[in-house]
């Protein structure tokens, strides 16, 4: 089981990879957003996997704050461009 949990670390990674393409080449802004929140859950993700593949319960705090900083910097974008910036 944890060859499978690596397996879909490494997929989402490479999901991760190709959003981040989307971040640097995005058409619009609000591309450039959802591919942000992409590589946040992704992230998210990518550590709970790893988590139950090494039996570590300090990677779930990780992910936990990843998941919080991720919506933050949502937050953070949408208030920014209300103020009539970008």
């Amino acid at each position: 089981m944890t060859a499978f949990y690596f397996a879909a670390g490494l997929f989402i990674l490479l999901t991760i990879a190709g959003g981040l393409v989307r971040v640097l080449r995005g058409p619009g802004s609000s591309d450039r957003l959802m591919a942000a929140q992409l590589s946040g859950s992704g992230g998210v993700a990518v550590l709970l996997l790893l988590a139950a593949a090494m039996g570590q319960t300090a990677i779930i705090d990780v992910a936990l704050m990843l998941g919080i900083l991720a919506v933050f910097a949502s937050v953070g974008f949408v208030t920014w461009r209300s103020d009539g910036n970008g």
